[in-house]
């Protein structure tokens, strides 16, 4: 029985080969970037252009120095993107299975497992304000994790509910 909906996902990784229960959730959990490589470099030529031409007037304005603080300023953008870029290619994936709840953190290079709780004993604690889902947690004998905070509250608030619901199918299995 494996969970259905958007936060289905399919099986992959070595982590997650190993196991051969059933999922009632595999969700994998993204960072949303609206900049898109192609959006990043024109962006950056627009910056650049007006770099350049600030640098020209300056110079002839006999300002020498100036250029090079908006060579560092180009830099620095560039530094902050990719570093922006680099934050987005790391993967939440949650995971209910009859036995477990596990939560791994992927990224190109490595997979880690960050949390693995027995479904039976696993609660989620969903924190609002104002109506509004502002954190979720994983919570097991005084331990808790934080999850999907990449998502919006609105995002979150639909997470909550679909793992509530995996977790309590799990359960329902193992009874």
């Amino acid at each position: 029985m494996a969970a259905r909906g958007p936060f289905a996902k399919a099986l992959s990784g070595p982590i997650l080969s190993a196991m051969v229960d059933a999922f009632y959730m595999d969700a994998e959990i993204r960072p949303n970037r609206s900049l898109s490589e192609r959006g990043f470099i024109v962006l950056i030529a627009v910056v650049t252009l007006a770099n350049c031409a600030s640098a020209a007037v300056f110079i002839a304005m006999g300002a020498t120095f100036v250029p090079i603080f908006l060579g560092l300023d180009l830099v620095a953008v560039i530094i902050a993107f990719l570093a922006s870029f680099r934050a987005a290619r790391r993967v939440e994936r949650v995971q209910v299975t009859s036995r477990d709840v596990r939560v791994v953190q992927e990224t190109p290079r490595q997979q880690r497992l960050i949390w693995e709780s027995p479904t039976a004993f696993t609660r989620v604690q969903v924190e609002r304000d104002e109506g509004r889902t502002v954190g979720l947690k994983l919570a097991l004998s005084g331990r808790e994790l934080a999850v999907a905070a990449a998502l919006s509250p609105g995002e979150r608030d639909e997470f909550a509910k679909a793992l509530e619901r995996a977790i309590w199918q799990a359960k329902r299995e193992r009874a």
